[in-house]
Parts: structure tokens; sequence; C-alpha cells
């Protein structure tokens, strides 16, 4: 894998497209090793994080939530949120944050998979804000699938 070109994609796309200030669509994103199919020593890690302090112990729960397959009859966590899946897609899926108290709008997350990795958008906001995260997040999905990454 050519992880400097996952480097540079990440930092081009999360510096125009994460952050609290300046109207980004995200306000946090992760960008998860993941291959279901490979070899189980194979550990998925944190590749790049921005907005956000995930620890790899809290990703594994949330990545045995994927692997398990049971999106809509359980709940996942990131960074102290608890999420509920609300929309199932081919290659991804979108969730409501269930414990948030501070934002009247509410919190969602949007989660895709591509060959290699999981790509999580957590946004603020209501339904304009979740159709702004999808965008925001399938642009990089796309990206990486074009360079089969």
């Amino acid at each position: 894998m050519d992880w400097s070109a996952v480097r540079r994609l990440w930092e081009k796309w999360s510096s125009h497209n994460v952050g609290s200030l300046g109207g980004h669509p995200l306000k946090a994103a992760l960008l998860l090793n993941y291959d279901p199919n490979g070899p189980s020593r194979l550990v998925s890690t944190i590749a790049e994080q921005e907005g956000i302090k995930a620890y790899p112990s809290e990703i594994s729960q949330f990545l045995s939530y994927v692997n398990r397959n049971n999106l809509s009859n359980e709940t996942f966590f990131i960074a102290q949120r608890e999420y509920l899946v609300t929309s199932i897609h081919e290659n991804w899926f979108c969730a409501r944050c269930l414990n948030t108290s501070s934002k009247h709008s509410g919190e969602g997350a949007i989660v895709m998979q591509t060959s290699a990795f999981l790509v999580v958008g957590l946004y603020e906001g209501s339904i304009g804000s979740a159709s702004q995260a999808v965008m925001a997040v399938d642009q990089f999905a796309a990206q990486l699938s074009r360079r089969n990454l």
C-alpha cells in the first residue's frame, strides 16, 4: 500500500472538510485500516484522525460492532458518544447520536467502507448537515477507491 498517497489524500481532504470552524461539513473524521477478509494477525488500526482523539481500545469495540454486522439491532460508541444506525446502504451506513445533550440539532456519524479502510465522519446538525457529511465522506472514499486503496 502506498501510505504516502493515502496521507496526501487525507491531508488535502481533511483540510477542506473537517473542522469546527469555517463551515466544514464534518466536525471530526477517522480513517481506519480495515480488511474483514484479511488474516486475523493484521489488527485494524487508526490510520488517520482529525478533530477527535480516538483510542485503539474504543476503535476495537467499534470494529467488533461492524464485524458482527448486526447494525440495526445494536448501538456503537465513538468518543464516549453512543450511536444508533438509522440507515444502511450497500457499503455505508449513517447513525444518530443518542446521548447528545449540548447540541439541540443533534449529532451523527457516517461510516463508509472501501476495500482497505473504514472512513468515519462525525457531524453536528440534522438532515441538511447529514447530506453534506455523506457527500464529504463519499468524496474521500471515492478517491481511495480510484487509487485501489
